[in-house]
């Protein structure tokens, strides 16, 4: 049933989903969105998935997971956290790619306004859980949503942070992709630092 929902409702809204890879990365990974300047991304996103019967889950405030609609959210992907505590969200991740597999929604940009540099916790998450790091945007000027470019785990653990950073960098670059709101999109995500360890 959510496949066919997925394909109308991006029939209906004149987009569609290009394959950039392997379908089956996108049963395990870590699923980098960008240019996140608009909560419409995440709409398209998940008819996407649906569209592909593919497993996409992101993490969110527990108050939404428990509150008289959390079957709602959980069913359409919400992890709850508790972010009142300081929790390790790596960790978290890890332990959750241990009960099943899934793409794990994660928007580097941490806000829908400009930023001048990523946040690298989608890196660390990858290596904690031992998956890949698979990209996805979506195009506003083409009505793309793209899906499926892979950088493997192997790539990620052995490749410095600079270069895969420089990679995904050069990936959105090349697509040219157009966000919802340009103005609040920043395609230098490395700033102007070139860190080869992550730790910062």
């Amino acid at each position: 049933m959510r496949k066919l929902i997925g394909k109308l409702m991006l029939k209906i809204l004149g987009w569609k989903v290009v394959l950039q890879g392997d379908a089956n990365s996108l049963n395990r990974c870590i699923l980098v969105v960008a240019p996140h300047t608009h909560n419409m991304e995440y709409l398209l996103g998940n008819l996407a998935y649906w569209s592909l019967e593919k497993p996409l889950k992101i993490i969110i405030k527990d108050a939404h997971t428990k509150a008289w609609y959390g079957s709602v959210v959980r069913g359409l992907g919400g992890i709850g956290i508790d972010r009142s505590q300081k929790n390790d969200l790596v960790n978290f991740v890890a332990k959750q790619f241990e009960k099943e597999d899934f793409s794990l929604v994660i928007t580097p940009e941490g806000t829908r306004s400009w930023v001048p540099k990523w946040r690298k916790g989608f890196y660390h998450m990858a290596l904690a859980a031992k998956v890949p790091i698979v990209l996805a945007a979506g195009d506003f000027k083409r009505k793309i949503v793209y899906l499926g470019y892979t950088i493997p785990y192997e790539r990620i653990a052995s490749a410095p942070f600079s270069e895969i950073m420089a990679e995904i960098q050069d990936y959105y670059i090349k697509n040219d992709i157009v966000p919802k709101i340009p103005a609040n999109w920043n395609p230098n995500i490395m700033g102007t630092g070139t860190e080869d360890d992550a730790k910062s």
